[in-house]
């Protein structure tokens, strides 16, 4: 295929990029330039929030789109406006963050979803902004478009933070707070497992909404830091503590311990999506080992900290915290 990549620099969009040159793909990116384009690609220069920021395109054709926008609907409505009859497949990266609160668990592709507008501005929060790009997409594109609404999603060239953060956390040793309990189910999708979804589905010519995360339960909270400790070294010593406790401390889940949610609804919504559809569609996930030794391997290779995506707030637990929850 012919592959434009809106992006292309970052986390999702760095990693389709690699996965469709593996696949010997001729990919087209289109971003503002602050980070190096990946190698071998065309990289065209603009931003699509100002006027004539899409302006690279004009002239240029292609078999199938990706587009991993965050923010504003409106820029993906103007992107799929520009590339109208002029690509055969758009793939919007959304995610499950649309559906609305209290829908039945587990979440289906069909349950309800946030209400959003597809001209909303900069200033909407985050699942208003992705569901505004659905709709954005869907109205303005003249052609076949999919919605991958995925999950918590992990693996190399994470710049959210969570994974790494785990990381080196137990790559640091000593006692470590560990949220319990340890057979609590996690549920997540590998960045490379997204992307290869996401190019088979373009390639097929994939339509409407796809859950593309693991099985519910794919591994556990005890599992993956188990994995983790092994991986880096063997040195901390991992004190799994009760979801009550966590709690009754002042430890915000999810932020000052990625990945972790106690057990109750936001769990099962974060954790426990059916992703049927999406099975059914091909969609295969590597081993949580894999995905735990390769994100570890890529932060050895680095010079310096992981990268951090400016609009998203840094994750983790101060040392001081831990250690006084500890005792």
């Amino acid at each position: 295929m012919h592959l434009l990549v809106l992006g292309g620099t970052g986390f999702v969009g760095r990693t389709v990029v690699d996965q469709a040159r593996a696949r010997d793909h001729h990919v087209t990116v289109l971003n503002r330039g602050h980070r190096p384009a990946p190698p071998g690609v065309t990289a065209l220069s603009g931003d699509r929030t100002a006027p004539g920021g899409l302006a690279a395109l004009d002239g240029r054709t292609f078999d199938a789109v990706i587009d991993t926008w965050s923010a504003a609907p409106s820029a993906v409505r103007d992107a799929a406006r520009v590339l109208r009859g002029r690509a055969g497949h758009y793939t919007y990266v959304s995610s499950r963050s649309v559906y609305a609160d209290g829908g039945p668990v587990p979440l289906t592709e069909d349950a309800p979803v946030v209400d959003a507008s597809p001209d909303a501005g900069a200033d909407t929060d985050y699942a208003a902004a992705k569901r505004g790009a659905e709709i954005a997409a869907g109205q303005s594109f003249d052609g076949p478009v999919l919605f991958a609404r995925a999950g918590l999603i992990l693996g190399p060239h994470e710049d959210i933070g969570r994974l790494p953060w785990w990381l080196l956390r137990l790559a640091a040793g000593g006692p470590t707070l560990a949220p319990g309990p340890h057979d609590l189910p996690l549920q997540y999708i590998d960045a490379r497992d997204l992307a290869t979804f996401l190019l088979e589905a373009a390639a097929a010519g994939r339509t409407g909404a796809y859950n593309v995360v693991s099985p519910p339960g794919h591994t556990t909270m005890g599992e993956l830091l188990e994995l983790g400790n092994e991986i880096t070294g063997g040195r901390a010593e991992l004190r799994w503590t009760p979801p009550e406790t966590i709690l009754a401390a002042g430890i915000a889940p999810w932020t000052e311990l990625p990945i972790w949610l106690a057990p109750g609804f936001d769990h099962a919504f974060m954790h426990g999506g059916d992703v049927r559809r999406a099975v059914a569609a091909g969609l295969t996930v590597r081993p949580v080992r894999d995905t735990v030794a390769d994100t570890w391997a890529w932060l050895q290779s680095l010079d310096g900290p992981p990268p951090q995506r400016p609009d998203r707030p840094r994750v983790g637990l101060d040392p001081a915290k831990e250690a006084a929850l500890l005792g």
